[in-house]
């Protein structure tokens, strides 16, 4: 293994809205000389932190775009991404979570296990994605790290193990206790930046012994040397360093540390857990798919001399062009090179190749293996895999979730439209959970993303940097259609119009399909319908499947068998079978009872108990079925299901009834059939429109 790729840690920051993700950035980028003075979130000092270097992010307060910076700290070499903790941009946590080899999950020590802290969980096992705890604000009134550290094994279901204690709490919080060194260490300085070790104070000496107790038996479980020096009461600190690397590198151990970063207080021991603690690129095995053997899987070999495999994870306008960020697994990248983009089969030559920070960036030369990069002037898609002229692999691709709301945008003058259209171009590119479409009929144009924060940034957006000055229209649910019964087709499509004619005959059945959106069943015997057109019909059935007639929404949930059918020696076609397919379905539709579907989100609220009877009164009001409630100390959690459609301006509902203390997130769920007054108002709404357009 090459030395220089043991000292390289890629890692992201994920966490909960408002947990100190971004201060704590702010912090390692400091301390590790990467930055020279600390800016605050919010740009409350008139300069912003400094991974928040859009504008909306400064004046709001959140992140909207991860962020990459590249820092050293103790002679090992740090790509960190920052990502946002708002569910509406969950694809930056995806597409960071899929490139990167370790993260460093971080908890509010009040708030401990939130909504979003699940979803990113999830995110992290997904990817099978090491990672260590940080338990932030620490100075906070209510701050209790132990009970955070319970809730990540109650909630989140991993063996968690505390590293440190904390030394005082609240705003009596100054420093903690080192578990394996088993040394006080203080924060001091203007910027936390001197560290004061000490023995430990009296008063703790005994809790820190039972935990340091709980801490050897958790780790001797990933070492036989550890267990026996344990036993025999001569355990050396790198013993148990080694061992808690080997449980965190194999996902059954997460360690916690603990400190506040406004305060500054903890960030460099919490830089050490991760150079300790978390994996070097080549201590995870990465696989690529060959093209050229039906995609086999082939492990990727982390050195620099190899052939070149490389990911292109994500995608920015920059001020001189796309930008293109990099994931190098395999291989270099070198400037001048030429690489094969494997799904646009064509070479491209490496131009300009610069590393990140934030919004700057510095020219380089080359990129090794494991390394995260940046490069101008490529034009490429999302996900797409950069190879060596000499291989023809893919990496698998992210999870990417489908859009759950769209909103109907509309230009105010030409000039506005053609810049509307070049920024829908841009985001459509950029994120492949926002989208865009013409609907054929109304010819609106729609945008469709995660919620109404994803749209609202984007329609900001398009105002502030295209210049687009664009109307909306309500928000529109992704409904569905889908059918509740079966029923049988026997479908003749005929057409003489001079010379050749068409002609088909397809006849079988609908039926509903319990899972997935569709299904279609070859049952032809005897060669009635020739195999060269069995896909025909099946493309037939699909493209009738893309708009129902109940409220014009796709449809889902069916299954199409055909067995028998007719053809003419002459008169039959392709296009003849798709027609006859198409048909049959929108003749044999009504009689299958069609339903409407709608997105059923799963809901959770959080805030101060004393309000847990309002936040259970206003989602019942929206249709929401209470899944839980669960209360700690004087803070509540409510989750439930409720539709999509009952959600929109909930957050100004919440924060009027909460006085601005509790805040909620969503993600999609299931579709759940609509009641009957809501499906007969939608079909009110839908046939209205139709005789609109018809006049």
């Amino acid at each position: 293994m090459e030395a220089r790729i043991q000292k390289m840690r890629n890692i992201g920051i994920s966490a909960h809205i408002d947990s100190g993700k971004t201060t704590l950035s702010e912090r390692i980028l400091f301390y590790c000389q990467r930055i020279h003075a600390i800016h605050e979130v919010r740009g409350k000092d008139g300069v912003g932190a400094t991974m928040d270097s859009m504008e909306l992010e400064r004046e709001r307060g959140i992140t909207i775009q991860s962020a990459s910076t590249n820092v050293t700290w103790k002679d090992h070499v740090i790509n960190v991404i920052d990502t946002p903790g708002h569910v509406d941009f969950t694809i930056e946590v995806e597409r960071a979570l899929r490139v990167l080899d370790g993260a460093i999950l971080v908890l509010d020590s009040v708030g401990g296990v939130q909504s979003q802290t699940l979803t990113v969980n999830r995110q992290l096992g997904r990817y099978n994605v090491p990672f260590i705890a940080f338990v932030n604000k620490c100075d906070r009134t209510g701050a209790n790290p132990v009970r955070v550290r319970d809730q990540i094994e109650e909630k989140l279901g991993h063996n968690a193990v505390l590293l440190q204690l904390p030394i005082g709490l609240e705003d009596k919080f100054v420093g903690v206790v080192d578990l394996i060194s088993m040394k006080a260490q203080y924060y001091e300085g203007d910027f936390g930046e001197i560290i004061r070790e000490t023995e430990i104070p009296a008063e703790l000496a005994q809790q820190a012994e039972q935990y340091r107790e709980t801490l050897l038996d958790a780790a001797s479980m990933f070492s036989d040397e550890l267990a026996e020096a344990y036993l025999e009461g001569e355990v050396q600190p790198q013993q148990v360093i080694d061992a808690v690397r080997a449980g965190t590198l194999s996902r059954q151990l997460v360690p916690v540390y603990m400190g506040s970063a406004y305060k500054n207080k903890g960030v460099q021991a919490l830089l050490d857990g991760v150079v300790r603690y978390l994996p070097n690129p080549a201590e995870l095995t990465y696989t690529a798919l060959d093209l050229n053997n039906d995609e086999e899987p082939v492990d990727l070999t982390p050195e620099s001399t190899a052939p070149t495999v490389a990911l292109a994870f994500k995608l920015e306008e920059g001020q001189y062009g796309q930008l293109t960020y990099m994931r190098v697994y395999q291989g270099s990248i070198k400037k001048g090179m030429e690489l094969y983009n494997s799904r646009a089969r064509k070479k491209v030559k490496i131009g300009r190749l610069i590393r990140m920070h934030a919004d700057t960036t510095t020219d380089i030369n080359e990129a090794p293996a494991g390394d995260i990069v940046a490069i101008f002037g490529i034009d490429c898609a999302s996900g797409d895999t950069f190879v060596d002229p000499s291989l023809n692999y893919s990496m698998t691709s992210m999870y990417v979730p489908n859009p759950v709301i769209s909103l109907a945008v509309k230009a105010k003058d030409k000039s506005a439209e053609d810049n509307m259209g070049k920024a829908l171009n841009r985001f459509t590119k950029e994120d492949p959970t926002f989208r865009s479409f013409v609907d054929p009929e109304s010819n609106e144009t729609i945008i469709q993303g995660m919620g109404e924060l994803h749209l609202e940034v984007y329609i900001e957006r398009m105002k502030r940097e295209y210049r687009a000055d664009v109307e909306t229209g309500m928000p529109q649910v992704a409904y569905r259609e889908a059918i509740s019964a079966r029923a049988e087709f026997d479908y003749t499509h005929k057409k003489q119009t001079g010379g050749s004619g068409q002609f088909a005959r397809v006849a079988g059945f609908i039926e509903p399909l319990d899972e997935g959106d569709y299904e279609f069943v070859d049952s032809i015997k005897g060669g009635v319908i020739p195999n060269e057109y069995i896909p025909s019909c099946d493309k037939g059935f699909r493209t009738a499947m893309q708009k129902g007639t109940v409220i014009g929404f796709p449809i889902v949930g069916v299954r199409v068998a055909i067995n028998d059918g007719a053809t003419h020696p002459v008169d039959s076609s392709d296009m003849a079978f798709q027609a006859a397919a198409l048909g049959a379905f929108r003749q044999t539709y009504a009689k299958t009872k069609p339903v409407i579907l709608e997105p059923i989100m799963k809901v959770s609220v959080e805030g101060p108990t004393e309000y847990q009877g309002s936040i259970f009164g206003s989602l019942n009001q929206r249709r929401g079925i209470i899944l839980a409630s669960s209360e700690d100390g004087s803070f509540s959690t409510v989750e439930a299901e409720v539709p999509l459609s009952e959600m929109f301006g909930y957050a100004t509902v919440l924060r009027s009834l909460s006085q601005g203390k509790a805040e909620f997130s969503m993600e999609f769920l299931k579709y759940g059939r609509v009641p009957q007054s809501v499906a007969e108002e939608l079909i009110k709404k839908y046939q209205e429109s139709k005789n609109k357009e018809s006049k």
